[in-house]
């Protein structure tokens, strides 16, 4: 198992968030664009220390808000992606997380997603960069990943597939059934959470309760067998959204992240 943990999940800067990933035995690590906001070095400077440490960049995120935007909004989507995947090349970093647009100005219509789509991923594809389309549980008209998949299947780039979030499926209630239809090589990037069974609205679930596989409720090792089943090599990548995680130590949630997916990979080999 290839081990990833996204910056978002730790508390600290991100040179102790990097030094604390790297101490706990992690391969990779995921940056949050946050994090590099709140960095007075460039991102050329954090991916020479990632190097240092012995950790690969997985994945930089987020790109928010594109497919189906209003005209002004979609051009100023653009843009940014433009700018985001120059600070992807600064830190070597190949895979670009795309979040389903929860504009509520966004339009339903399925043709103008998939042009917007089609768009970005010409883009990544000239730029010689993947993106990875995760479906968010409170998205506008993308919720469940089957819905990434049509439109990803419809652009039919090489450089665009899904993402897989754990949270986002589980917190739906939603199962992996119909994972076998999606081409191996689509399966860009596997996200883990686990959460307290909680009734709440879905967001804000997401955005303070998450924790490490096994510490919660949800059906994280089921549904981490059948990525792994379907043949999935790529990294398995905690993202952790909790407000008590990153109020600890930086290395002691460090190291309780990654005895979480070595935990996971035993249930997996069982």
């Amino acid at each position: 198992m290839r081990r990833s943990i996204a910056t978002v999940s730790l508390g600290g800067s991100l040179p102790e968030k990097l030094h604390a990933i790297a101490a706990a035995g992690f391969h990779g690590v995921e940056i949050f664009d946050k994090d590099l906001e709140d960095y007075p070095g460039t991102p050329a400077s954090v991916r020479r220390l990632a190097t240092e440490l012995g950790l690969t960049i997985t994945l930089f995120q987020p790109l928010r808000d594109v497919e189906g935007g209003t005209r002004a909004a979609f051009a100023n989507a653009l843009e940014r992606a433009k700018r985001k995947i120059g600070v992807m090349h600064e830190l070597d970093c190949d895979t670009l997380l795309l979040c389903s647009n929860t504009s509520p100005e966004s339009s339903s219509d399925i043709a103008q997603q998939y042009e917007d789509l089609r768009t970005i991923a010409d883009l990544a594809e000239q730029e010689q960069i993947r993106v990875g389309y995760e479906a968010l549980a409170w998205g506008r008209y993308v919720r469940r990943w089957r819905q990434a998949w049509e439109r990803v299947n419809a652009v039919n780039s090489p450089a665009m597939g899904i993402v897989l979030d754990s949270f986002h499926i589980l917190s739906l209630g939603d199962t992996l059934d119909g994972l076998d239809k999606v081409p191996l090589e689509k399966l860009i990037f596997v996200q883990l959470a686990d959460a307290p069974g909680m009734q709440m609205d879905v967001q804000q679930w997401s955005r303070h309760f998450r924790c490490y596989p096994g510490k919660g409720q949800m059906p994280v090792v089921s549904l981490a067998r059948e990525i792994d089943r379907r043949g999935y090599n790529g990294p398995w990548s905690l993202e952790i959204f909790n407000d008590s995680y990153r109020a600890a130590s930086v290395q002691d949630m460090a190291k309780e992240g990654n005895r979480a997916l070595l935990w996971l990979e035993k249930q997996l080999n069982e």
